[in-house]
């Protein structure tokens, strides 16, 4: 292999490691807030593009440490906290599946014609 094909294959397999760790840390960004995996995606998608970008290493040790204070956090906080900080999780899977018509396509499907549970993008 001549020097300007390397040259060339290690630019493609870079934007390849790109492409691919930004598609995997941004639907793992999207995840965070639903009960699941979305902070291990997120650190998915970081490693794979610390493969082939430092800040990427970089940043995965950051957000890492802040995770774990914050989770240390949530921890040494009394009962009601945590009580709260899971309501509003509850809430806000709720109102997105209500945004993204969930409710409705259930609604459709089981012919309960209650409006209320469409989307207010779908009607």
């Amino acid at each position: 292999m001549t020097d300007p094909e390397k040259k060339q294959s290690s630019r493609a397999h870079k934007t390849l490691i790109a492409l691919l760790g930004w598609s995997v840390l941004l639907l793992g960004m999207v995840m965070i807030p639903y009960p699941g995996p979305g902070w291990v995606i997120v650190f998915v998608g970081l490693s794979i593009l610390a493969k082939e970008f430092e800040w990427a290493s970089d940043m995965h040790d950051f957000v890492r440490r802040k995770y774990d204070e914050w989770y240390a956090w949530i921890a040494r906080q009394p009962g009601y906290v945590r009580v709260i900080f899971w309501c509003l999780t509850a809430l806000t899977v709720v109102i997105t599946v209500w945004l993204v018509n969930g409710y409705g396509l259930l609604s459709s499907w089981f012919n309960l014609d209650i409006d209320w549970l469409s989307s207010p993008f779908v009607r």
